[in-house]
């Protein structure tokens, strides 16, 4: 368990973990750690060319969170302060697994388990899951020019692979807790209820938290 409440977010692209990092960051007073998205300079040639960019995309992100955490770490998580994140640092692996061949994911799957051995662990995963309509309606909505020439076989195999993901983190991970939220059915962003929901969710969790570690 983390020392203070660390909150990681995930689901496929667009389904609205910001957003929902936000929200919960806001309500609760947590500090919010963003991923890096936009800034990397390959991602447009990713989305146009996946074998031809992919080691060099998945680089980029993984030395980019992994200094994240870093930061996370020592400025807030030591120091008792809670974060709230837009992302879980394992996602690294579930896109290189998908982009890279063989052989580099060889190599990055050995930089990745040096890079991350020491890295803070979340003591609760939010899941943001939905069918394919609604994460290509929420990916048109949001408009980043960047993710125009993302592939709809892509976003399949995506949403897939983070399925049978969070299927086995539950299972190699049963002291920190997973909330399931279903995009289908709950949108947080149009209706204050469903983010009650979720807030009502998290809320209990926490005070599970909470307890465990006064009982320790």
């Amino acid at each position: 368990m983390a020392r203070a409440p660390f909150i990681a977010i995930e689901g496929p692209i667009g389904i609205g973990k910001t957003s929902l990092a936000k929200k919960i960051s806001s309500h609760f007073d947590y500090h919010l750690l963003k991923e890096i998205v936009e800034e990397n300079p390959f991602l447009g040639k990713f989305y146009e060319n996946i074998e031809e960019w992919s080691f060099q995309t998945e680089m980029f992100f993984l030395c980019n969170r992994f200094k994240q955490l870093e930061d996370i770490e020592t400025k807030y998580l030591s120091d008792n302060k809670a974060v709230v994140a837009d992302y879980h640092i394992s996602k690294n692996m579930i896109f290189a697994k998908r982009t890279l061949p063989a052989d580099k994911f060889e190599k990055y799957e050995q930089i990745y388990h040096i890079l991350t051995k020491d890295m803070p662990v979340p003591n609760m995963m939010i899941y943001l899951h939905g069918s394919l309509d609604t994460i290509i309606n929420r990916i048109h909505q949001r408009g980043r020019e960047i993710e125009q020439h993302i592939k709809t076989s892509y976003l399949a195999q995506l949403s897939q692979d983070y399925e049978n993901y969070m299927n086995e983190f539950e299972i190699m991970h049963p002291d920190i807790p997973v909330i399931r939220v279903n995009g289908d059915e709950i949108d947080f962003v149009r209706y204050q209820k469903h983010l009650e929901q979720i807030i009502n969710q998290v809320d209990e969790q926490l005070q599970k938290v909470t307890s465990e570690v006064r009982k320790g």
